[in-house]
C-alpha cells in the first residue's frame, strides 16, 4: 500500500510538473511608427500569446496641439499594423493602441511619438557613447528596468584577437542603453579578459523572476561592475606579456570568476568560481580531427553559453568551455540573489563520445516534449539534467539550425554543417532528429563545410529549405534538389508580409527568386567575413523581426523594421520561449539566427500557443545588493 501511495504521489508531482508554466517577461505593445518616404506613417504592435484571439484594436494618434484621433472606422481585427495617411508633418504625434475586451476599451502601455517634419527614415536611431578605439559589436536585449520596454546591452569591442592567434588585446565593455540612448551603466571586464568572438558570451535574460533582466558573463581580476566596484585584485595582470611567448597576451593563468550583474545599475550581484577551471591547458583536447591537445590556450579557452528552462518553469544559465575535444557545460541558478551550481557536464578526454562533438554556436529547445530545455551542441544533446542524452558523432561545426523543419514529421529537427578536418571522414551535412539523433539526411561528405542554412524561404514548398557552402542546389526538408541556392548563406529574417523568411546578408535583405528588397545604406554588419547583424529579434513592433546594424562611423545603432503590411496575425515570438531564447544565445561563439519551436512557413497549421506565467516586476533585494560565494 505504502509503495501505491508513493507511486501515486510521485505521477501526480510528474504530470503537474510537466504542466509548469515558463516565466516569462511582462512587455508592452512595443508599438512603433515609422514614417515613410511618401509621407504615411506605418504603425505596428505585439499581439500576445496570453491575448484572447478574438481581442481588437483601436489605433490613435495625438498631436502635439491636440485631442487624440482614432484612426480606424472599426475595431481592428486582423494583423497589428496599420498605415496612417492621414499625419501632418509639421506637428510632433504620438501614436498608441487601446485593446477592446468585454466591451471595454483599455489603454495600452507603450506609444512612440515622431517629431515635427522629421527625416523619413526605417530605422530607430540608437546614439551611443562608443569609446575611442572601439565599435559596437553583438547585442542583446531584456527589460532591464521593469517599465516593459526592451533595453540595449551591447558589447563594444577594440583590438580583439581570435584564440589560435597571439598579441594583446583591448578589454572588453559591455554598455546598457535604453532605446532612446540613454546609457544606463558600463561594465569594463578588464585586462585579464580577452577580446575575442570566443571569449565573451554574455547573457541577458530575467534569471530569477523578479520581472528585471540580468546580465551573466566570465569576469576576472580588475573587472569593473556598473557602479565602479572591482571583482578580485585590481593590481593582478595575468596576461602573458613575453612578446616572444608562443602565448603572449593570452590569460592562462590566475582565477576565473562567473559573476551576475543588476540589469538595473549593472552592479555585481553575485560572483563565484568559473566553472570549469582552466586546468591542465595541454589536456583539452579529444577525438578527431581539431581534437588534438595544445599547449597554447586554442582549445581551452573556447566559450560558450546560453539560457534553459532546465526544470520547465525557471530559467538556468549555463555557461561551456571547449568544444574541439574536451566539452564542459555548467549549469547555474540564481535565486535569491546567490549562484548555486545545478549541474556540470564534462565529456572529459578522447574515449567518451561526447567529445569534440559541440559546435562554434549552440541553441536550446525541449526536444525530447517533456517540458524541459536541452542543449543542442552541434553533434550532441545534453539532457535536462546534466547527462548526455545522446550524439551522432559528426564532430563540430560552424553553423545549427534547430526548429520544426519538417512540418510532417513529428517533433523538432536539427540542422548542422561539420568540419571533416585532418584526415576525419563523415557527412559535411547533416539533418537529425532532436529527440533522439536519428540521422535523416547527409551530404557533402568527406568534406569541410563551411556554412550551412535550413528555413523556410520558397513559398512553393512546404517545410523548410537548405543549402550550404560548395553546392549550387537548394533541397527541400525531404532532401530533394528543388532549385539554385541562394547566394547567401548566412541570416534569416522575417521582414515582409508573409510567412516565408527572407535572407539576411550583411547590411541587406533579399527575397529568394526576387532579389533585393532592402538596404540598409549606412550601416554595416559585425564579426568580419561571418557579415552577422547586432541582432535580429522581433523585439518591437508585429511578429517581423527588427535589424539591428552598427552606423558605418560607429557612433549609433540603427534598429530597422520592416514597414511592409502584411495580413498574418501571429502573436511576439518573443512569447515562444524557444525563441526567446534564440535571442539570448545569438551572441555565442559565430552568431546564428533564432528559430521557432513550430513551424512557421508555407502551408503551416494554427500556431500552437506557449504555456508561459508573465512575471510582473518585483521588488527583489538582489537588484541592490552584491554577494560573492
Amino acid at each position: 500500500m505504502k509503495k501505491i501511495i508513493i507511486a501515486f504521489l510521485m505521477l501526480f508531482l510528474n504530470q503537474n510538473y510537466l504542466m509548469a508554466q515558463r516565466q516569462m517577461e511582462d512587455l508592452d505593445r512595443g508599438l512603433i511608427a515609422i514614417k515613410k518616404e511618401n509621407g504615411d506613417v506605418f504603425v505596428s504592435w505585439r499581439f500576445f500569446a496570453t491575448d484572447p484571439d478574438g481581442l481588437t484594436f483601436n489605433i490613435y494618434r495625438k498631436p502635439s496641439d491636440g485631442t487624440a484621433i482614432k484612426l480606424n472606422k472599426k475595431p481592428l481585427d486582423g494583423a497589428t499594423n496599420f498605415t496612417d495617411s492621414t499625419a501632418e508633418a509639421s506637428v510632433e504625434n504620438t501614436w498608441y493602441v487601446t485593446s477592446i475586451s468585454g466591451g471595454k476599451e483599455i489603454r495600452e502601455k507603450g506609444d512612440f511619438s515622431i517629431p515635427a517634419n522629421s527625416e523619413a527614415k526605417e530605422y530607430i536611431s540608437l546614439p551611443l557613447k562608443t569609446i575611442e578605439g572601439y565599435r559596437p559589436n553583438d547585442v542583446s536585449v531584456g527589460d532591464l528596468n521593469g517599465d516593459g520596454q526592451y533595453e540595449i546591452v551591447v558589447h563594444q569591442t577594440g583590438r580583439g584577437h581570435d584564440n589560435s592567434q597571439t598579441g594583446l588585446t583591448d578589454t572588453p565593455i559591455l554598455q546598457a542603453y535604453k532605446l532612446d540612448g540613454t546609457l544606463l551603466w558600463q561594465i569594463n571586464l578588464g585586462k585579464n579578459i580577452r577580446e575575442g568572438a570566443h571569449y565573451t558570451q554574455f547573457m541577458v535574460y530575467d534569471l530569477n523572476g523578479d520581472g528585471i533582466a540580468e546580465v551573466a558573463c566570465k569576469t576576472a581580476d580588475g573587472t569593473v561592475d556598473g557602479i565602479g566596484h572591482i571583482i578580485g585584485d585590481k593590481d593582478k595582470d595575468w596576461r602573458d606579456l613575453d612578446q616572444n611567448s608562443r602565448t603572449y597576451g593570452k590569460v592562462l593563468k590566475g582565477p576565473e570568476y562567473f559573476t551576475v550583474f543588476s540589469g538595473k545599475t549593472g552592479a555585481a550581484l553575485a560572483t563565484t568560481d568559473y566553472l570549469p577551471p582552466r586546468g591542465d591547458i595541454g589536456a583539452w583536447g579529444g577525438r578527431g580531427g581539431n581534437g588534438g591537445n595544445d599547449n597554447t590556450g586554442n582549445r581551452v579557452d573556447r566559450f560558450t553559453a546560453c539560457v534553459a528552462y532546465l526544470d520547465g518553469k525557471h530559467p538556468s544559465v549555463v555557461m561551456g568551455r571547449g568544444y574541439y575535444g574536451r566539452t564542459v557545460l555548467a549549469a547555474w541558478d540564481f535565486r535569491n540573489g546567490e549562484l548555486s551550481s545545478r549541474w556540470v557536464f564534462d565529456s572529459k578526454n578522447g574515449e567518451n563520445p561526447y567529445s569534440g562533438m559541440g559546435n562554434h554556436n549552440l541553441s536550446v529547445a525541449d526536444v525530447d516534449s517533456d517540458g524541459k530545455d536541452e542543449i543542442i551542441f552541434g553533434s550532441m544533446v545534453v539532457d535536462d539534467d546534466g547527462s548526455g542524452l545522446y550524439t551522432t558523432g559528426f564532430r563540430h561545426g560552424d553553423a545549427l539550425h534547430v526548429s520544426d523543419l519538417d512540418p510532417e514529421r513529428p517533433g523538432l529537427e536539427v540542422f548542422g554543417i561539420h568540419e571533416i578536418e585532418n584526415g576525419t571522414k563523415g557527412p559535411g551535412v547533416a539533418l537529425y532528429a532532436a529527440e533522439d539523433g536519428k540521422v535523416l539526411f547527409t551530404a557533402s561528405h568527406n568534406r569541410d563545410v563551411g556554412r550551412g542554412v535550413a528555413g523556410n524561404i520558397d513559398p512553393d514548398h512546404k517545410g523548410a529549405e537548405m543549402w550550404w557552402s560548395g553546392s549550387p542546389n537548394l533541397y527541400d526538408i525531404k532532401g530533394n534538389v528543388i532549385g539554385q541556392a541562394p547566394r547567401a548563406t548566412n541570416f534569416l529574417i522575417w521582414w515582409d508580409g508573409d510567412a516565408t523568411r527572407e535572407l539576411l546578408n550583411r547590411n541587406y535583405i533579399e527575397k529568394y527568386g526576387k532579389g533585393r528588397i532592402f538596404t540598409a545604406e549606412g550601416a554595416s554588419s559585425n564579426n568580419g567575413s561571418k557579415a552577422t547583424p547586432a541582432l535580429s529579434a522581433d523585439i518591437l513592433g508585429d511578429w517581423r523581426e527588427e535589424l539591428i546594424l552598427r552606423s558605418d562611423d560607429n557612433k549609433e545603432l540603427r534598429i530597422y523594421s520592416t514597414t511592409i503590411p502584411t495580413n498574418l496575425r501571429q502573436y511576439t515570438f518573443m512569447q515562444d520561449p524557444q525563441y526567446r531564447l534564440s535571442v539570448a544565445w545569438q551572441n555565442v561563439g559565430y552568431n546564428q539566427p533564432p528559430h521557432t519551436s513550430f513551424y512557421f512557413g508555407t502551408d503551416m497549421q494554427s500556431v500552437p500557443k506557449p504555456d508561459i506565467e508573465i512575471i510582473k516586476q518585483q521588488q527583489s533585494n538582489s537588484q541592490n545588493s552584491s554577494k560573492t560565494q
